[in-house]
């Protein structure tokens, strides 16, 4: 018997917003940080302007890294305990970040906080997938991230909040606080979905042979290989945003409030999302989102060419709000589409598919972001090459496969 048989488990709408809330941590930690870059790197004695970047992918690499932990560890342990474990480390990384008196403590602090993220991140699918498989899992994704998208476009509003009564140190007291009560909030309504029977022993073989099985599953390599693409641009958005913003546009202050309109631009595409796949399928909505988004790169490089790389902001607006729709239905579906042959190994395969994807975009956002020089460029660049490149991926996946489904 499962852990909370006994009592009443949450409802469906319960279930995705702790879902939600316990996802949210990566991107909260990520996004709250962003009008604080410029205050970290003065304050730390950060060397280049884009150097202050590391404190966004310094995460993103624990993240990577510790994601190929907690998939085998959930299957071996439970789902429960191995989220305890990365709220545990995720609350040492915020210390270690609220006392740091210079960047290479706090950039260590950022990757502990990674790597406890990872727990929620990554065990978080694993519950879903327990409980739902193909389109109804999709689905459920899907409304999971329209309600924790919600929490990346507030967060740099937190985050400027923050600044102007506290110290930039007081964002990660918030962190820790979230972290606190998730955790509460999970222990007491959400049960065990992994059966005592049903677990396997933690092996580096075992985990080394789900790791090839992953691999050499054409759909589920393949779906991962075009996620990590697509995120890679979103991660180069990530790194190189508060300068576009604050410093390129001069929008100062008001940064969090455009970052929170293209936010919710990908939370509206997930909902949708949500209420069309089960009508039309994942593999035919991710190919329209793709191919949109990449005909939009082209053309707006091509038009941000001509303008010297500093087009007007209402157009830069537009373009994203265009393109980061299509982000929003494409990262639920292609997360989704990797782990549909991965049941018998959900954890292991979430933390496959998580790991890759992640590694993936760290390099190409790491290279987006550090080209960055003034103008939106190497962004718009980075989407259109990658849109593209993901695009051939998907069609190597599915050679010979009607888009049917």
């Amino acid at each position: 018997m499962t852990e909370g048989a006994g009592r009443a488990n949450p409802g469906p709408i319960e279930f995705i917003v702790l879902m939600a809330l316990m996802v949210s941590l990566v991107a909260l930690s990520i996004d709250a940080m962003l009008p604080a870059l410029g205050e970290i790197g003065t304050d730390l004695g950060v060397a280049r302007d884009n150097d202050t970047q590391w404190v966004v992918t310094a995460l993103f690499l624990g993240l990577a890294v510790a994601q190929l932990l907690y998939g085998p560890l959930s299957d071996s342990i439970g789902r429960k305990p191995a989220i305890y474990l990365g709220m545990a480390v995720f609350v040492v990384g915020c210390l270690l970040s609220i006392f740091a008196t210079n960047f290479t403590v706090m950039l260590a602090g950022r990757v502990l906080q990674g790597i406890g993220a990872a727990g929620p991140r990554i065990v978080t699918v694993a519950l879903v997938r327990d409980g739902y498989e193909g389109q109804a899992m999709a689905r459920i994704m899907s409304f999971v991230m329209a309600v924790f998208i919600l929490v990346p476009a507030l967060a740099p509003i937190l985050g400027q909040g923050i600044l102007m009564v506290a110290h930039w140190r007081g964002i990660f007291v918030c962190f820790l606080a979230l972290a606190v009560f998730a955790s509460t909030w999970f222990a007491i309504r959400q049960p065990e979905t992994l059966a005592p029977d049903k677990r396997v022993g933690f092996s580096f073989k075992q985990t080394a042979s789900a790791i090839v099985e992953t691999g050499t599953n054409r759909t589920a390599f393949g779906y991962m290989l075009a996620a990590g693409l697509i995120f890679g641009a979103f991660v180069g958005y990530l790194n190189s945003v508060q300068q576009i913003f604050q410093v390129q546009y001069g929008l100062g202050a008001a940064f969090p409030f455009y970052f929170a309109v293209l936010a919710l631009s990908i939370g509206c595409a997930s909902f949708l999302n949500a209420r069309l796949v089960m009508r039309h399928g994942m593999r035919v909505l991710s190919r329209w989102a793709l191919q949109a988004l990449s005909i939009l790169s082209v053309v707006f490089l091509v038009a941000a060419v001509w303008q010297a790389g500093h087009p007007p902001l209402w157009t830069l607006m537009g373009y994203c709000l265009l393109s980061f729709f299509c982000l929003g239905i494409l990262f639920g579906n292609f997360n989704a589409l990797a782990m549909e042959p991965l049941g018998h190994i959900a954890g292991t395969g979430a933390a496959v598919v998580g790991s890759l994807t992640t590694f993936l975009s760290l390099v190409f956002g790491l290279m987006i972001g550090q080209a960055y020089d003034g103008t939106v460029l190497p962004l718009i660049g980075g989407f259109a090459v990658l849109g593209v490149a993901a695009l051939l991926v998907m069609a190597w996946t599915e050679r010979g496969r009607k888009f049917s489904q």
